[in-house]
């Protein structure tokens, strides 16, 4: 498992961040949590009492590759995060891709 260099994860954030403000204003506060070869995207999604509580998104898999990074979702149904595909078929894709993606499940957008 190899740890993700800095460099990377100062870029992965700030276009982590640019993405989650331009196309996803709605949700409160991102987070971006490390482990290994994993970056762990919470999201905080305001409730009916609008606070924000945090919620599991995804791991995208640092792969060495500035734009291709593996999907991991985060499933509610299991309680767990499994290796998954994009809406495009692939199994890699751009930070963007990735927060799009499990954005669009949980926010209920199926455009993205």
């Amino acid at each position: 498992m190899a740890k993700i260099p800095e460099t990377a994860r100062v870029v992965l954030e700030h276009r982590l961040r640019t993405q989650h403000t331009t196309r996803w204003p709605q949700l409160r506060d991102l987070t971006v949590r490390y482990c290994g070869d994993f970056a762990y995207l919470d999201a905080a999604f305001p409730d009916e009492t609008d606070n924000a509580t945090p919620y599991p998104l995804c791991q995208p898999r640092y792969t060495g590759q500035p734009d291709q990074w593996g999907f991991v979702i985060y499933l509610d149904s299991r309680g767990a995060y499994e290796d998954s595909y994009l809406p495009n078929g692939r199994p890699l894709g751009t930070p963007e891709q990735t927060l799009n993606c499990a954005c669009g499940l949980y926010a209920g957008d199926p455009t993205a």
